[in-house]
């Protein structure tokens, strides 16, 4: 079996997802079944890289309550992240997860990467050149200019993919390239890669979740992010990668160091990343209906850790 906790930046879900466990290692039945415990499997883009902590709301080793992690600092942060390298890796955790007798508890708000692991989802080739070049072309024309090559040579593809998403669009472009076939016949179908996969929705009002979002990122510049964000950049001989640099909070906090931006401007334009990150990701979120929505609030928690562990067990004690 495979539990996921999924929601946007802010949410609560790693929280949440903590909670939830606790719980269940407290009960009768869940040690029955799961004499192995419960262990988590990261799905979070940023939160493979080592040294980016701050910025990623990466929950720091001495409050995860002893609760083994996977998929979490796994990658320098020049290196860069892939979603088939992710499924990989991901995957053998959870296999050897299970092979512990312990429930895979999946927790993270990068949708990819979640529906990569759950998914029947195959990748198709790569090839750097292919996709440095049509990196190039998104740099130098900017993501709706590919969006529209994509309209004409896959329009299912171009429908289902955010206009806005850069590096999705090369995907697929690239994929269409190498294989001469639409890129929308290597996405998913909606099937799970393990039939009893139960998954969970962490959501909240916008404007409970925009405020939240403003209180964290103004923790997170008081927590140290400038000084992290120092750090990395010192690393001149490895710099950051792509990926890493896209994270967001980062791009801010170097515009402090190099005196572009005050302290209170970056605070400002990171907590607009947020909200912007937050509302793509509760798009895609929105768009799968096999989600079991958990509306957040501080008086329903208790009652919402429990109907999801009722869920849990009875997926759990049918198989």
């Amino acid at each position: 079996m495979i539990v996921t906790v999924v929601g946007s930046t802010a949410s609560g879900k790693s929280d949440f997802a903590l909670d939830l466990a606790e719980m269940l290692l407290g009960q009768a039945w869940f040690q029955a079944v799961f004499p192995g415990g419960v262990e988590i499997v990261g799905a979070d883009a940023f939160q493979l890289y080592r040294g980016l902590d701050i910025g990623t709301a990466k929950t720091p080793k001495t409050e995860r309550r002893g609760i083994p992690h996977h998929q979490i600092d796994v990658l320098a942060p020049h290196e860069e992240a892939s979603v088939a390298a992710y499924q990989r890796h991901a995957r053998a955790d959870v296999l050897g997860i299970q092979a512990r007798a312990a429930l895979p508890l999946v927790v993270g708000g990068s949708g990819l990467y979640v529906r990569a692991l759950t998914d029947k989802l195959a990748f198709p080739p790569t090839d750097p050149a292919v996709r440095a070049r049509w990196l190039s072309r998104l740099e130098a024309l900017g993501a709706s200019a590919l969006h529209e090559v994509l309209a004409e040579r896959d329009p299912v593809a171009a429908g289902r993919i955010d206009p806005n998403n850069g590096r999705r669009l090369v995907r697929a472009l690239e994929v269409i390239e190498l294989t001469g076939q639409p890129f929308s016949a290597s996405l998913p179908d909606g099937t799970y890669w393990q039939d009893d996969t139960l998954q969970f929705y962490c959501t909240r009002d916008l404007a409970d979740l925009d405020t939240r979002i403003a209180v964290r990122t103004r923790a997170m510049f008081a927590g140290g992010l400038v000084e992290e964000t120092r750090g990395l950049l010192a690393d001149t001989e490895h710099p950051l990668g792509i990926t890493a640099r896209k994270a967001t909070g980062y791009r801010e906090a170097a515009g402090v160091l190099k005196g572009e931006l005050s302290v209170a401007e970056a605070i400002e334009q990171t907590a607009l990343a947020t909200r912007q990150l937050s509302r793509r990701q509760i798009k895609w979120f929105r768009r799968e209906a096999r989600l079991v929505q958990l509306a957040m609030s501080s008086k329903e928690f208790g009652v919402l850790l429990t109907q999801a562990s009722q869920q849990i067990r009875g997926y759990a004690q049918a198989d």
